[in-house]
């Protein structure tokens, strides 16, 4: 698996989130540095598993439009019995 790679404001953000956390849940403080090295672990630790996760959602997503797609286009089928009994 790839190494994640987040654009620098969006990771700012989450750790930004993780020391505000912090703050309000447990009343500690957290620097942006123990922060910062918080978010890379669980980017590496959980970010697989998180992935994998959201490719297995859109997967039973995807089949299911699939087969919505497929009745669809059953349903738009032209009947041919009239042209049988032309002939």
């Amino acid at each position: 698996m790839l190494a994640m790679k987040l654009p620098r404001e969006r990771k700012e953000e989450m750790i930004a989130s993780l020391i505000s956390y912090y703050e309000r849940e447990r009343s500690e403080s957290l620097g942006n540095l123990e922060a910062e090295l918080l978010v890379d672990f669980m980017l590496s630790e959980f970010g697989p598993f998180l992935y994998n996760q959201a490719l297995s959602d859109v997967r039973a997503f995807m089949s299911k439009k699939a087969e919505q797609l497929e009745d669809e286009l059953y349903a738009m089928e032209v009947s041919t019995r009239s042209a049988k009994r032309r002939n």
